[in-house]
């Protein structure tokens, strides 16, 4: 095979970032954006020469108007679209958000309307199965001090391939 015939057969996923921020409860932050018909928790696509890490940094700080720490990975998701070809979703640990960060909040208001807190056990109503599976194996990984692979939102280790 080519070098050509070789780079053509290659994966380009595109690549997204995003942070799970709990409450002193436990419960998980969700946006309501304005331009879907379910909630999303923070983060977005990657961008050329940005590192994931840096991409979830960049859009918590976009679309929230905060910058609080962001910890380590939780969950790493092969979640390939029939419109959009393969995609690579990263979650990290936004941690418990104080109550002085929620103060200061400062929604981008063409794209998010709102946000609240939800219980983890809430989260499949309000969003598509895909991300329900992710954020509910991530916060998995978080409770036990891992990271979990997926693929389609399910945890590989878990299912036993």
């Amino acid at each position: 095979m080519s070098d050509s015939e070789h780079e053509a057969k290659m994966a380009r996923p595109r690549m997204a970032s995003g942070a799970l921020f709990f409450d002193e409860q436990g419960r998980v932050m969700m946006l309501e954006p304005t331009y879907k018909d379910y909630r999303e928790i923070p983060g977005g696509y990657v961008e050329a020469g940005e590192s994931p890490r840096q991409a979830c940094v960049r859009e918590v700080r976009e679309e929230l108007g905060i910058a609080p720490e962001i910890g380590r990975l939780l969950a790493v998701d092969w979640a390939p679209s029939p419109s959009e070809g393969d995609k690579v979703l990263y979650l990290f640990d936004g941690g418990v958000l104080p109550t002085e960060l929620r103060e200061r909040i400062q929604l981008q208001a063409a794209e998010i309307g709102a946000y609240d807190f939800h219980p983890l056990d809430a989260v499949a109503g309000l969003t598509i199965p895909r991300l329900t599976r992710r954020i509910e194996a991530a916060a998995a990984a978080r409770d036990e001090g891992r990271v979990a692979y997926l693929e389609h939102g399910y945890d590989v280790e878990r299912c036993n391939g």
